[in-house]
C-alpha cells in the first residue's frame, strides 16, 4: 500500500484530498491545527501539526515513518480573518494590507511547503520514486484580488520547478496543481447565499483523485515541473468527479 501526506487537511481541498487519496487506496497522513474535528475518514491517520512550527513538521514526519510516496502541500493561512472590524479587507491593496496575512500566505503556505518538502525527499530519495504536490492557483500568473496571493503563488510555481529540477535524477517528480472552483465550506456559503454560480464546480475530493492518478501515471517524470490544471489533467487521465461529471477546467482568460 503506497503511503500519502497531506497537509492542511482539516478542511477544504486538503480534507478533500485526503479523502480522495484514501479513496484510492493510500494510507493517508492528515495533517492540520484543527485536524481533531475534520470529518474524514476513520482510514485516514490525524496528525494535529501548525505547519508555522517547525519542530511540529518535522514531528509530522517522525509519525509517517521512513516511506512515503506522496506529499500533498496544502497548508495555507492566507483566507483567515478576511474579515477585520466588520470590513473585507482580503482584496484590499498591499499597502493596505495586515502583516499577519503576509505570515498566512507566505510562511504558513508556501515556506510550510518547502519545509515539508524537504521532510519528504529524505524520505523519497532512497526510495528512488514519490510525488509532490504543490497546491496553485492562477493568481500565480495574474492578479487575482490580493497581490501577497499573487506573489506566494508565484512563488510556489517557481519553488515547484526548481525542486523538480534537483529531484529528477532522483526519479522523483514535483507539480504545481491548479484547482478549479471547488465545493468547499467556504465556497458552499457563498452558493447557498446567491454568491456564486457553482455549476462548473468540483468537489474537494475531486483534488485527491488527480494526485492518486497522476502518482500511478507513468508519464510523470515528464510532467515534473509543470503547472497541471485539474480538471484538464483529469480529462486526459479519464478522471472523472465524485458525482461522475467531468468539470470544465479554468484558463488564463476565464479565472
Amino acid at each position: 500500500m503506497k503511503t500519502a501526506l497531506v497537509t492542511g487537511a482539516s478542511r477544504g481541498v486538503g480534507r478533500g484530498a485526503a479523502i480522495g487519496l484514501a479513496a484510492a487506496g493510500f494510507r493517508v497522513f492528515a495533517t492540520g491545527r484543527s485536524i481533531g474535528d475534520a470529518l474524514l475518514p476513520e482510514s485516514v491517520s490525524r496528525i494535529r501539526c501548525d505547519h508555522l512550527r517547525d519542530e511540529d513538521t518535522a514531528a509530522a514526519f517522525e509519525r509517517v515513518g521512513d516511506v512515503l510516496d506522496v506529499l500533498v502541500n496544502n497548508a495555507w493561512g492566507g483566507y483567515e480573518q478576511m474579515v477585520e472590524n466588520g470590513q473585507f479587507t482580503w482584496t484590499r491593496p498591499f499597502w493596505e494590507q495586515p502583516m499577519h496575512r503576509w505570515t498566512g500566505m507566505i510562511d504558513a503556505g508556501l515556506r510550510a511547503a518547502f519545509v515539508a518538502s524537504a521532510h519528504a525527499a529524505r524520505r523519497m530519495i532512497p526510495q528512488r520514486r514519490g510525488l509532490i504536490v504543490n497546491i496553485s492557483f492562477w493568481a500565480a500568473q495574474k492578479h487575482i484580488g490580493n497581490a501577497i496571493y499573487g506573489i506566494a503563488k508565484a512563488a510556489n510555481d517557481k519553488m515547484t520547478a526548481d525542486l523538480a529540477h534537483e529531484l529528477r535524477p532522483h526519479g522523483i517528480a514535483v507539480v504545481s496543481l491548479y484547482p478549479g472552483l471547488v465545493r468547499t465550506e467556504a465556497v458552499m456559503q457563498a452558493a447557498n447565499a446567491g454568491w456564486l454560480d457553482i455549476s462548473n464546480s468540483e468537489s474537494p475530493e475531486f483534488i485527491g483523485r488527480v494526485a492518486a492518478a497522476l502518482a500511478e501515471d507513468p508519464r510523470i517524470l515528464a510532467r515534473s515541473g509543470q503547472v497541471l490544471v485539474a480538471a484538464e489533467i483529469a480529462q486526459e487521465l479519464g478522471i472523472a468527479d465524485i458525482d461522475g461529471r467531468q468539470p470544465k477546467a479554468l484558463t488564463l482568460e476565464t479565472v
